[in-house]
């Protein structure tokens, strides 16, 4: 969350031709409703099975970078799905950056909602030790602090995936 997984993956697309999905606004568009919207009625559970499920039916689609929410990689079998349908990128962030981005942020994100800075940044510690075993497992790692969303792009293109 606020790594810049969306941003750096629509300009990647727009310079390799492939699709891009957004795996968050495809359970919305699927359920007519906000992710929010969705914790709130169904619960968690239920969403990261919408998320598993949006999973699958990727693994068809050969040529798409798809952006995930940072909570799909720690469920289930999700990360293994994930290695195996393609090349995975982790855009690596500190919490300090990540708290100053998130708290700029106009975007509802259920997990964070009303959490004050100090909460959050203690929260994103925690979440991000939490979930570093799975993030860990990608293909590629990329320090996103200090570059542009183009320099991360243009570092991605290097890589040929």
């Amino acid at each position: 969350m606020g790594s810049g997984k969306t941003s750096v993956g629509k300009r990647l697309v727009e310079s390799i031709g492939f699709d891009f999905v957004d795996t968050d606004r495809f359970i919305e568009m699927q359920q007519g409703k906000t992710v929010a919207e969705i914790f709130a009625q169904r619960g968690e559970t239920a969403f990261r099975e919408m998320e598993r499920n949006v999973l699958l039916n990727l693994q068809q689609h050969e040529y798409a970078v798809v952006s995930t929410g940072g909570g799909m990689p720690c469920h289930g079998d999700n990360m293994d799905l994930m290695l195996a349908g393609g090349r995975v990128v982790y855009l690596k962030t500190s919490p300090q950056a990540l708290s100053r981005r998130l708290l700029r942020s106009h975007t509802e994100r259920p997990l964070i909602k009303g959490k004050a800075e100090e909460e959050l940044q203690q929260y994103i510690v925690e979440k991000l030790a939490e979930r570093e075993p799975f993030y860990s497992r990608a293909h590629v790692t990329v320090q996103t602090e200090n570059f542009s969303v183009e320099e991360l792009v243009q570092t991605l293109r290097r890589m040929k995936f």
